[in-house]
């Protein structure tokens, strides 16, 4: 995953022209942009949609954001929607690794009754939503194997704690820079990916660009979009160029010809395992996007 796009569920035309976006993945809404009116017409129209398409060869993976547990409505949309076997479901509003425990048995359940694999729909959870949410993220290690990805998120952060805004001259505040990074830190220990937030300003390309530069400079190797403009900014920054590439594919060599070195020299500089690891970790993301040297 390197772009994941949201959706509006009950809009037939948006989700058609998601389809040539480019997006790794394509989250069909049910959550935070649809009315609360229009919420069994989009649990409807997301159904149908995903009975449409999920045949295609040539398509993003699918998964839906429900609403969230607290609501009462999560059920109702796991009800509409799994019937259609979506590859995936987004946990708006995680405040534990707990919540992640839950939907997995849920899933279990309608997976069971409608003859679907058993752990075959992942889980993406947005965990830092909430205040209380920023103390429970290291609480998702290991709670679930469905568990592909974490995500921040800064929009419902900002309504929760009361903030007038959640940027200033461009930049995430403090209070919304450490959710991001708690986020990351979370992610990593649970072995899952860490998928950054979304720009909301989708004209602005190159404040995009900046953000997801920042985004894989420290470690984030995914982001949240709400445009199909901004998918080819993000797909282009998260994917490692050849250059990365052929300096990863070296330092892995020179390790493995050095056998069990703990350093060794490479261009006249000092390498050691932590440089390594780095370098098999880009390897395996550019593996994942179909890119090579």
């Amino acid at each position: 995953m390197r772009s994941l796009l949201f959706v509006p569920g009950d809009d037939k035309p948006k989700l058609t022209k998601a389809l040539a976006s480019g997006a790794d993945v394509m989250l069909l809404d049910l959550e935070d942009s649809v009315a609360q009116d229009a919420k069994q017409a989009a649990r409807e129209t997301t159904r149908y949609f995903l009975r449409d398409t999920i045949a295609k060869h040539e398509r993003p993976r699918l998964y839906v954001r429900i609403n969230a547990l607290d609501t009462g409505m999560s059920e109702t949309d796991l009800d509409a929607v799994m019937a259609a076997a979506p590859e995936g479901i987004i946990l708006p509003k995680s405040t534990s690794g707990r919540d992640v425990e839950r939907l997995d048995a849920m899933l279990s359940v309608h997976e069971a009754d409608r003859g679907i694999a058993d752990g075959r729909t992942r889980i993406i959870a947005i965990a830092t939503e909430t205040a209380a949410s920023l103390f429970t993220l290291g609480t998702y290690q290991g709670v679930s194997a469905r568990l592909v990805g974490m995500a921040w998120g800064g929009e419902d952060l900002s309504a929760d704690i009361g903030s007038s805004v959640n940027r200033a001259n461009g930049e995430f505040t403090e209070p919304y820079r450490f959710a991001r990074n708690l986020c990351l830190f979370g992610a990593v220990a649970a072995h899952v990916a860490p998928i950054d937030t979304v720009y909301t300003n989708f004209r602005d390309l190159d404040g995009l660009r900046a953000e997801c530069e920042e985004a894989v400079r420290d470690g984030f190797t995914a982001k949240l979009a709400i445009h199909p403009a901004q998918v080819p900014v993000i797909n282009e920054v998260f994917t490692p160029n050849a250059n990365e590439i052929e300096r990863a594919a070296r330092i892995v060599g020179a390790f493995e010809t050095a056998g069990d070195a703990g350093v060794i020299g490479l261009d006249g500089e000092m390498l050691d395992r932590p440089h390594l690891t780095r370098a098999r970790k880009l390897l395996e993301r550019a593996r994942l996007a179909g890119v090579h040297a």
